[in-house]
């Protein structure tokens, strides 16, 4: 994990919830803690690790995920024991 990907991960679980983390960014981080990505249709994402899944649409048009997808993402880095 390096610097940018530390950086996105204090960011989602910093306090209120951010709704200005780029979605690239959050991916990027679920992929360096060892996620699998597998596409979906349309805009699904799935992310899986360790029998852990996060099911999920990607932002779109917008660029920055949204608050409930931090909230998602949290609870599954979480699970995987990977926090700040």
């Amino acid at each position: 994990m390096n610097s940018r990907h530390r950086r996105t991960l204090i960011a989602i679980f910093r306090d209120p919830v951010s709704a200005t983390i780029p979605w690239v960014d959050v991916e990027a981080l679920l992929i360096a803690v060892g996620c699998r990505v597998v596409e979906g249709r349309g805009s699904r994402v799935r992310f899986e690790k360790d029998d852990v899944v996060l099911t999920i649409h990607r932002p779109d048009p917008a660029k920055e995920a949204r608050r409930y997808h931090i909230r998602d993402v949290r609870v599954l880095l979480t699970r995987l024991g990977v926090e700040p």
